[in-house]
């Protein structure tokens, strides 16, 4: 069974003026796809390392949860194993485009 990489970012209002995120770090190791795709529900856009997209590394959801009392905002990241050919990343993108 593949397993995926699944990590995050926190940005707030002050890490935000800085250009910078408040907080980064791995929110899951060894997930399956099925997993990663439900941590993307509410994604606001879904984006791959690379336009054209031919053979991304990982692909990024933003605004997957916000705080608006707060103004923190989450992304997460998807994480490709390297044995993934380059089609299958290109599926897994689209198919996590298709869910917004």
């Amino acid at each position: 069974m593949t397993t995926f990489l699944l990590t995050f970012e926190t940005i707030t209002p002050e890490s935000a003026a800085l250009g910078d995120a408040a907080e980064r770090g791995i929110l899951y190791e060894g997930i399956t796809l099925r997993e990663a795709l439900e941590q993307f529900e509410g994604a606001e856009t879904v984006e791959a390392n690379e336009y054209p997209v031919r053979s991304p590394r990982w692909v990024t959801g933003y605004g997957t949860h916000e705080d608006y009392l707060s103004g923190e905002v989450g992304n997460i990241s998807l994480h490709f194993p390297e044995h993934l050919t380059p089609s299958t990343r290109r599926r897994i993108v689209r198919l996590l485009e298709a869910q917004l």
